[in-house]
């Protein structure tokens, strides 16, 4: 409900569940299943529906002003919402859609209802939890209300099956929100490795217009304090404090837009280069697409994701499948995402004293590194979108025949 498949990652409310959507849509309609992607229109001009991809569709659903809503404001849309998502369905002969999957809380409600009105299982994706941010808040972030708190609660209740991306995420849910344990089910995310794949660092450098001989740090997400590209700066800013030569050779590249809190301070990261003195090292690009995305990862040394939560961490997983070592907060799905010690190095504190060490690691020891690199490939190539497409089918599966048997008693 809340963002759009149609939308650019790395900027507003899109990110990596957007990437999940899109992607594993794709790979079920590959696989026969039709699937249609109900979203909120968010400009007067959009069709009602886009074909995606053939066997994608992605219906627009008219629910507030034509324009980007705060998140805080959309549990207002809700009824709009759900209104356009029934109306949809009561254009068709019944039985039109055998299966629910809804994605972050708010479509989860909208989910709850459809499903009672169709009579059809609902398939549930939370992709962050308002409980577990809250305990791994970040410096200055807000805490997520308790109307999230308790929608979630809800869908968690009546949803037929749980989808996790890690097998991380299904304890969360069984421990802090009392999901049964034969609902939930984990599935992986993948990456596309097609897009992302390994290639000449030399030459993304150069389409880049990045030096030959950079030491180059990447950050590639959204700008927010859950994401912390503040603790990469402020690690790089120690690291030449440390080594005044790195100062000739080092960049840090940050790619992509404010998103969430970070939209009250959209200029935050080049204020913080400015104030730790390093905007000489510090380019800060706007969001890209995937086939530019993959050049930034294989001109890089490392990337950087030094999140407080992520249910997953796609980024990390991109950046792996081209061929480029990670260095991640030890948090959530990253611990999945990253194999610590063969991919990457997994950092168990957001301290930029102790993330400037890591990273020097990087810059210092080329032979290190390049096993790293050997690693993150083999790590990658065991996610594809695929594979997270046929585990999908499978929940989806049982959902529908579980339901079936409750009705048959």
């Amino acid at each position: 409900m809340h963002t759009s498949p149609l939308d650019q990652p790395g900027t507003g409310d899109a990110g990596g569940m957007n990437v999940y959507i899109v992607e594993s849509a794709k790979r079920l309609a590959q696989a026969g299943v039709e699937v249609e992607i109900f979203t909120r229109q968010t400009a007067r001009d959009l069709p009602p529906v886009v074909e995606l991809t053939p066997g994608v569709l992605v219906r627009h659903i008219t629910a507030g002003p034509y324009e980007e809503l705060d998140r805080g404001d959309m549990p207002s849309q809700l009824c709009a919402f759900l209104s356009g998502v029934l109306r949809t369905e009561a254009m068709y002969e019944p039985g039109r859609y055998d299966v629910i999957h809804s994605h972050y809380w708010l479509s989860g409600q909208v989910g709850w209802l459809a499903k009672e009105r169709w009579g059809v299982p609902l398939v549930h994706t939370m992709h962050t939890m308002a409980k577990v941010k809250n305990l791994l808040l970040a410096t200055g972030d807000k805490p997520e209300p308790q109307a999230r708190v308790l929608g979630e609660e809800q869908v968690v209740e009546v949803a037929d099956r749980l989808v996790a991306n890690t097998s991380d995420e299904a304890l969360e849910l069984m421990d802090l929100y009392g999901a049964p344990s034969d609902r939930v089910e984990v599935v992986n995310p993948g990456v596309n490795l097609t897009v992302f794949q390994p290639g000449s660092q030399g030459a993304a450098r150069h389409r880049l217009g990045l030096p030959q001989n950079a030491h180059v740090l990447l950050f590639v997400g959204r700008i927010q304090p859950l994401k912390a590209p503040d603790v990469l700066l402020r690690a790089a800013a120690r690291m030449l404090i440390e080594d005044p030569s790195l100062r000739s050779r080092l960049v840090v590249a940050c790619v992509g837009g404010p998103s969430g809190n970070g939209l009250c301070q959209p200029n935050i990261l080049a204020e913080l280069a400015t104030e730790l003195g390093i905007t000489d090292v510090v380019r800060l690009l706007p969001p890209a697409p995937q086939h530019e995305l993959a050049d930034w990862y294989r001109a890089a040394d490392v990337t950087v994701v030094p999140s407080y939560n992520e249910s997953f961490g796609l980024v990390a997983l991109e950046s792996q499948a081209c061929g480029t070592p990670v260095a991640a907060a030890s948090v959530g799905g990253l611990r999945t995402a990253v194999a610590d010690g063969v991919s990457g190095v997994l950092v168990d504190s957001h301290d930029p004293h102790e993330w400037a060490r890591v990273l020097q690691r990087f810059v210092a020891s080329p032979r290190w590194r390049d096993g790293l690199s050997s690693g993150a490939r083999a790590h990658a190539a065991g996610f594809g979108w695929s594979a997270t497409a046929a585990k999908l089918m499978d929940v989806y599966g049982e959902a529908v025949a579980n339901r079936a048997l409750k009705l048959a008693v």
